[in-house]
């Protein structure tokens, strides 16, 4: 493998972000979701809405997964590589939350609140537009860095449905639109999941042959 990279260590240093701007986009991105997270919370219980409960515990992983991602970086591909598979089973878990916590819904008849829900959804998305946009440049780099791009680029999605939630709950006096969001937002955390541990698995192959 060495003399593949032209170098005489190990390929996977190669396979470092840069540290510097990479870092600091990664401690803002998680103070912005740190934040998101307690605002969605909040007015998610208030409104009664599944669809904004359901982005604030993504919100919250996000978090977290930024927090790891910061703890890793400057490591070997290998921890890297699994500390995105813990985030992959971390927005695994979150998924079938959100699947039983729509279901809980559906039986409780809960009305949420469009008005609300609409503007902590537009807020939302402006957060986390500007997150993706930061993280954008470093999409295509190790697995740990494609997971931390996955999960702003779903939050983005997710937005865009709890605001479409929203305009459906208010035009039919019906929870049911806030209750299909939160399912689509549920398989959005599931199929990124399913992404981040094909990548991770990629990786973790790439450092064992190093």
């Amino acid at each position: 493998m060495s003399a593949q990279c032209g170098c005489n260590h190990s390929c996977s240093t190669e396979a470092q972000p840069p540290h510097g701007r990479y870092r600091l986009i990664l401690w803002l991105a998680l103070l912005i979701n740190a934040a998101m997270f307690g605002v969605e919370m909040l007015f998610g219980v208030w409104a009664q809405s599944a669809s904004l409960l359901a982005d604030s515990l993504d919100f919250f992983g996000d978090a977290a997964n930024y927090g790891i991602s910061l703890w890793v970086l400057g490591m070997g591909l290998a921890i890297r590589a699994k500390a995105s598979l813990l985030k992959a089973a971390t927005m695994a878990v979150f998924g079938v939350w959100v699947l039983g916590r729509t279901g809980w819904g559906l039986w409780a008849g809960n009305l949420p609140d469009a008005m609300t829900m609409g503007s902590v959804a537009l807020l939302a998305l402006a957060a986390n537009v500007a997150v993706a946009a930061m993280l954008y440049v470093y999409r295509e780099g190790d697995s740990n860095m494609r997971s931390v791009w996955i999960c702003s680029r779903n939050d983005a999605i997710g937005n865009v449905a709890v605001i479409l939630a929203a305009v459906g709950v208010f035009g039919t006096a019906s929870g049911l639109p806030d209750l299909i969001v939160a399912g689509v937002m549920a398989t959005l955390a599931l199929s990124g999941a399913w992404q981040m541990w094909g990548y991770a698995q990629q990786d973790l192959r790439r450092a064992a042959v190093v």
